[in-house]
Formats: C-alpha cells, structure tokens, sequence
C-alpha cells in the first residue's frame, strides 16, 4: 500500500501565539477543501517547534484551580499564558521540549479520535523503547505517556497530548520533556493531575543536555513507522 504523504516543517524557537495561528491556517485549508470536495494529495502537515515559556490550558480547563500563581507572578518569571481550542487541562511548554503538531485530514486513516489519541502515544513509547531503552508507559483513563522505574513505584510523566478535532482534521499534538526545566512544572497541578510527578529524557538518562536535533530525527522516524507516512518537505 502507497504511503500517506505529510508536508514537514521544523519551525524552531517560535512564540506560542504565532505558531497556534500558522497550525489554524494549515487545519483551515484542509478543512475548506474537504467542504468544497476538492482533492488533495498529501494527508496534512506536521510541524516541530520549540517554545518559549508559556502556560497553556484546553477549552475546558480549570484555570483557577490547577494555574497556582497569579498573573503578576507570570509576568515576574516571564510566562505567557493562553487559552487555547484543545482538549486536555493546563500543560507548559519552553526551551528544552521538543513539541510535535500533526495537521492530519483524518480522512486518509481512520476516524477514530480515541485511536489516534493511542497512536500518538504509541510514537512516543516506540521512540523511547527503541532508542533509550525506557519503557513508557499509558495510565488507564488518562492521556500521554509515562515513566515507570519501579524504584519507588511512583510514575513520571515524559509526554503530554493535547489535540482539537474537528470535521475528522487534528490540531495540536504532543509535548516531549527532553532538557526541560522542569521547576516550571511546579506553578501549576499539570494536566490537572493531582500528586502528579513530571520528568524529562534528560532527568531519566542523568545525562547532560541531549541533542533535541537527534531526538527530533528519531520522533520523525517513530512517527513515520506508526502512522506509516512519508515526510517531505514543506515547500518555500
């Protein structure tokens, strides 16, 4: 069977608020083409990026009970916050953290937003198995990816989801720890997780800062395997 093709682009360091407006552009397209029936040979877009500090919570997040600082102090430490058109609660993003936004019309795999949910975690578990040996793990009832050593039985989180999906065309994506600070973590109840422990590749390996331009090579490739795509290039 013939790949499904995705325009890739790796925007770098870009700011939360300009890069949310460049995916809506891209989940618009796919959408307008879809209601005009027109055809379209490539299945969507996926975008790497890395952000500055910013807090950001889904449509039907609960601000006032998992943001635990004011708005003052945000300013003070210099964190955005947004709130965004995604599922899921209050998350961080910022330097160190690989972030992976799949634009996909869902039409060319399946329409099943709970199964993509699952494969986006499935990318996540196949790249940190097949490249570091960690097994992440899934949390019954929950979204993302986790780390289990079993030293002291408690998890860690490594990956957050957090998608839109509408007229079967996904948005948003996925947030890697990879050299995150992960003090960041400590001004909000992440994910609305109550006793919820946050890690990083960094933390788990006790290694020095690791190559985000490597991990991002190995996500692209776990990516590709799992939801059986070809990447080219975004065009100029």
């Amino acid at each position: 069977m013939k790949k499904k093709i995705l325009f890739f682009e790796d925007l770098g360091k870009k700011e939360f608020q300009e890069t949310w407006m460049y995916q809506k552009k891209l989940f618009d397209e796919i959408i307008q083409k879809k209601v005009n029936n027109i055809s379209d040979k490539k299945a969507g877009y996926f975008l790497f990026v890395e952000h500055p500090h910013v807090y950001t919570i889904g449509k039907n997040g609960h601000k006032n009970q998992h943001l635990l600082v004011s708005s003052d102090f945000l300013k003070k430490i210099d964190v955005s916050f947004y709130q965004t058109d995604r599922g899921g609660d209050i998350t961080y993003h910022g330097p160190g953290q690989l972030i992976g936004y799949p634009i996909l019309n869902m039409d060319y795999f399946f329409t099943d937003i709970h199964k993509y949910l699952r494969l986006l975690e499935e990318v996540m578990i196949h790249f940190l198995c097949k490249n570091y040996a960690i097994k992440g793990e899934r949390k019954k009832g929950r979204t993302g990816v986790w780390f289990n050593n079993g030293k002291n039985g408690k998890s860690r989180k490594i990956c957050a989801i957090g998608i839109r999906m509408s007229r079967w065309v996904t948005m948003h994506g996925f947030a890697l720890n990879v050299n995150t600070d992960l003090q960041y973590f400590n001004h909000i109840i992440p994910c609305g997780i109550y006793n919820q422990e946050v890690t990083s590749l960094k933390k788990e390996l006790k290694k020095d800062d690791i190559s985000l331009q490597k991990v991002k090579c190995m996500v692209k490739k776990s990516f590709q395997e799992i939801f059986d795509v070809e990447f080219i290039n975004m065009p100029d």
